[in-house]
């Protein structure tokens, strides 16, 4: 089994919980309010405007031996730069305020997420932020355009209030099989363990973040 297929297997447990998260299975079929798609676009921005300097302090921290891999950041760089604002688009699009979100303070879930990946890459082993990469990618394969294909039908919003995540489910396609061929590369045990406590960990935090945005229809969902 190559490292990239051991990751999912390893992941799979974490990701399903994920994917059991009220707000993210009525958001699948459309059951979610305006209000409710604002909120978690504006935690979207504040998670996505941190992608780049995540990256950027990832790169700072590989030792010599792992520069090597400076190449795929750089990569993911130039295609994440100015997400953020595709997200603040959309908001207004979706009839919210986008400066308005641009300042709001992030719930804490989703400080603790942002928190959380600084502090793995400055203490720990910067290798492990590839973790995040894996859940926020093929999270959005697996959901991105369904999302919002759904929303945007049982919302009546424009398709330019969709920018982020139809943008994000073609986008990771390809950027999942770079991935793939990324991580397959990489031999040492301890960078490998590194990239599976990340993403189990961060599958977990992300579905803290969902759990947070008021949504009335998790009711239903309740035990």
């Amino acid at each position: 089994m190559n490292f990239y297929n051991r990751l999912v297997k390893e992941t799979e447990s974490a990701r399903q919980a994920l994917y059991s998260v009220p707000q993210l299975i009525d958001g699948l079929h459309g059951d979610i309010s305006k209000d409710t798609y604002i909120a978690y676009l504006t935690e979207a921005y504040h998670h996505v405007s941190h992608t780049v300097p995540f990256l950027m302090s990832m790169g700072a921290k590989l030792p010599p031996s792992k520069k090597w891999l400076h190449k795929a950041i750089i990569e993911y760089q130039e295609e994440e730069v100015g997400h953020e604002e595709w997200i603040l688009n959309d908001i207004e699009s979706a009839g919210g305020n986008k400066e308005t979100a641009r300042n709001t303070v992030p719930n804490l879930e989703t400080q603790v997420l942002i928190a959380y990946n600084y502090d793995y890459i400055a203490r720990k082993n910067p290798v492990g932020f590839l973790g995040m990469v894996f859940m926020l990618e093929s999270t959005s394969t697996q959901i991105a355009n369904k999302g919002a294909d759904a929303v945007k039908d049982k919302l009546g919003l424009p398709k330019k209030a969709f920018s982020y995540l139809y943008s994000h489910g073609e986008l990771d396609i390809s950027h999942m099989k770079f991935f793939e061929e990324t991580v397959n590369q990489i031999t040492d045990p301890e960078d490998q363990k590194a990239i599976i406590e990340v993403a189990q960990n961060t599958f977990r935090l992300f579905a803290n973040v969902l759990h947070a945005i008021p949504h009335k229809g998790s009711a239903r969902h309740a035990a």
